[in-house]
């Protein structure tokens, strides 16, 4: 577990760096085009929930942010699970909640810099994706145990059908 914390802390210390440095370096300048008009850095200042939707609800957010932190945490510290792709996963999500948290009760917003406009979506942050690259693990690891739930729920069918003991009580 303290590899999962490690995770955690250095995501949440990654994410604050970078946020530091757009509202130093972007803030004045307002976007700084890496590759023109397709990948761009652009301080934006994200008053609401994921990619500003329902802006300037704060504590709604604030609220729900903290429940679903604190119970992934109580999740992850109770039920310990072993699997290293499930722990990393859910330090991701804890982290990027952490991150962006600390932002709205900080500044009163969340700060958002990473401006993919090839695909004219929303600006966002390092956060952020955290938040999203641990769901994405999440739910693969969650697929995956399934099937290997269900082929070996197969291969025990297969088996005992092989044995005779096909669950008939003659």
């Amino acid at each position: 577990m303290i590899v999962t914390i490690v995770i955690m802390i250095l995501c949440v210390v990654l994410d604050q760096v970078t946020k530091i440095a757009a509202v130093e370096k972007l803030a004045p300048i307002g976007t700084f085009p890496l590759i023109q008009d397709i990948f761009h850095f652009t301080y934006v200042e994200n008053r609401g929930a994921a990619f500003g939707m329902l802006a300037d609800h704060r504590w709604v957010f604030m609220i729900l942010s903290t429940l679903a932190i604190a119970a992934m945490l109580v999740w992850l510290f109770i039920e310990k699970p072993k699997s290293w792709w499930i722990r990393i996963s859910t330090a991701f999500v804890i982290a990027g909640g952490i991150g962006n948290m600390i932002d709205r009760i900080g500044r009163g917003y969340v700060v958002d810099f990473i401006d993919c406009r090839f695909i004219d979506f929303y600006v966002f942050n390092v956060a952020d994706s955290f938040v999203c690259v641990g769901c994405g693990m999440f739910l693969v690891a969650a697929l995956y145990a399934e099937i290997m739930d269900y082929r070996k729920k197969k291969a025990q069918a297969a088996e005992a059908a092989e044995s005779g003991d096909g669950g008939s009580d003659e």
